[in-house]
C-alpha cells in the first residue's frame, strides 16, 4: 500500500491562505493522475489541485471551504487500492433503463398516424402541452401539420376566458417587504470578491 498526499500549491507571492472549494471526488473514487480534485481560492485568483497520481482517494482530511496554508496536506491517494466494487453498479443500470424508453415508442409509432405529428408540429405541441390526439391533423394519413397547430393556438386564444379567471389575471398583489425577506438568500461572499469589497 503506497500512499500519496496530496498538499496545497505554493500560493503566489504575499498570499498566505487560500479556501478550499468543493471537492469533485470522493472518498473511494478512483483518480487518475493529473485529475482536478479541488480548486483553491485565494484573494487573487482560484488554483485547480491534480491528483499527484493514480489511485483512489482514501481520505480527505479538509472538508469544503477549510482555510488552508501553501504544502499543507488536504488528502491522501493509495496507488496500490483499486475502486470499491460500488462505482461499476450504477452502469447496469443505467444500460438496462437506456433501452426502456425505446421499446416505449415502439408501440406508438406502430398505431395510426392520425397521433403522429410533423417535426414543426411536435415543438408546438410541446411548446402547448397538447398531445398529437388532441389536434384534429389534416396531413398525410392524419397527421398533425403546423398548420393544424396554428390553427388550434388561434381557436384557443379566440375563445372566451371565465370571468372568474379574467378577474384573477387581473388581480395583482403588491409584493410585500416580508415576501422580498422570503426570498432573499445571503450567500457567503468569496476571498476574491472579499478583497475587491475593501479595496473599493
Amino acid at each position: 500500500m503506497a500512499i500519496v498526499e496530496v498538499k496545497v500549491p505554493q500560493l503566489s507571492e504575499s498570499v498566505t491562505e487560500a479556501t478550499l472549494l468543493q471537492w469533485k471526488k470522493k472518498v473511494g473514487d478512483a483518480v487518475a493522475v493529473d485529475e482536478i480534485l479541488i480548486e483553491v481560492e485565494t484573494d487573487k485568483v482560484v488554483l485547480e489541485v491534480p491528483a499527484p497520481s493514480a489511485g483512489v482517494l482514501t481520505e480527505i482530511v479538509q472538508a469544503d471551504g477549510a482555510t488552508v496554508a501553501a504544502e499543507q496536506l488536504i488528502a491522501k491517494i493509495d496507488t496500490a487500492a483499486t475502486a470499491g466494487a460500488a462505482a461499476p453498479a450504477p452502469a447496469p443500470a443505467q444500460a438496462a433503463a437506456a433501452p426502456a424508453p425505446a421499446q416505449a415508442a415502439v408501440p406508438a409509432a406502430g398505431g395510426s398516424k392520425g397521433d403522429v405529428a410533423m417535426p414543426a408540429a411536435a415543438k408546438l405541441l410541446a411548446d402547448n402541452n397538447l398531445k398529437a390526439t388532441d389536434v384534429a391533423g389534416t396531413g398525410k394519413d392524419g397527421r398533425v401539420t403546423k398548420g393544424d397547430m396554428l390553427a388550434q393556438i388561434e381557436r384557443a386564444a379566440a375563445a372566451p376566458t371565465p370571468v372568474a379567471q379574467t378577474a384573477a389575471a387581473i388581480q395583482v398583489r403588491a409584493p410585500s417587504p416580508a415576501d422580498d425577506a422570503a426570498r432573499e438568500e445571503r450567500v457567503k461572499m468569496t476571498r476574491l470578491r472579499q478583497t475587491i469589497a475593501r479595496r473599493l
